[in-house]
């Protein structure tokens, strides 16, 4: 019997079904443990997202894929404002929540086989809830944004969050900054793995990056920053367009 490792999808389910705040332990490779009670914003709605956020939703346009959509609100929300939305997970958990929520389009499918969507395929393409960071490292990133380039439009856009990792004074976390660059890896290249109750997840990597390093990213894979929410805070939300061929 195969193991059930699907900590944040089974979390997003205990939440969903008796709808009180579930707990959730994030592992850092240095032995951090951070408990999290995010679970709470994956369910949360439109009248209580930050208004970046808000100004964000309002520059998506047309077939819309929405990397890493947990339990579904930007997918639902822009349902419901008539788009079509596809929404993409790893987790067999969050896909379930999901359908579960009313959600008419959402794949299990992770980020690294984007490429197996149909050609021209989308519009807009979604990383929110920081999830930018999905692509794990600097090369990871450059490889899945040509690839997104296969399944989108031309003039196609994506909205990213993603949180500055520089813009903190933790000293837990300036170490393990420290730590990345001694082993060759990016400041805010994070190796996390999840908990939940008795479900211990696998290692990944989860990228935090800062506005810059995105742009500098972001060259030569055909995409290109052209407007940026909160450039000075610590989460920040970056419009990606499309560089259209000649």
């Amino acid at each position: 019997m195969k193991k059930n490792k699907d900590a944040f999808g089974e979390r997003l389910l205990a939440q969903y079904k008796d709808k009180r705040l579930t707990l959730e332990i994030v592992e850092r490779d240095d032995g951090l443990m951070d408990p999290s009670h995010y679970a709470e914003k994956y369910f949360s709605t439109y009248p209580s997202w930050t208004a970046k956020e808000k100004h964000a939703l309002k520059l998506v346009k047309g077939r819309v894929l929405d990397v890493g959509c947990g339990a579904g609100r930007h997918v639902l929300y822009l349902q419901s404002k008539g788009f079509d939305v596809t929404g993409i997970d790893n987790s067999p958990g969050a896909v379930k929540v999901c359908k579960l929520r009313g959600v008419k389009k959402v794949k299990l499918l992770p980020i690294e086989e984007v490429g197996t969507l149909r050609p021209n395929s989308f519009d807009t393409v979604l990383f929110m809830g920081n999830n930018f960071g999905l692509f794990g490292s600097a090369k990871k990133a450059r490889e899945i944004l040509k690839t997104l380039s296969k399944v989108t439009s031309s003039g196609a856009r994506m909205i990213a969050e993603n949180r500055n990792p520089y813009l903190t004074d933790n000293p837990l976390h300036l170490a393990y900054h420290k730590f990345n660059r001694s082993r060759g890896r990016m400041s805010g290249q994070n190796r996390l793995r999840l908990r939940f109750q008795t479900i211990i997840g696998d290692w990944f990597d989860y990228l935090f990056i800062s506005p810059k390093e995105m742009e500098t990213i972001l060259k030569g894979t055909g995409w290109k920053m052209t407007k940026i929410f909160d450039k000075d805070k610590e989460v920040y939300i970056a419009v990606i367009e499309k560089k259209k061929s000649r």
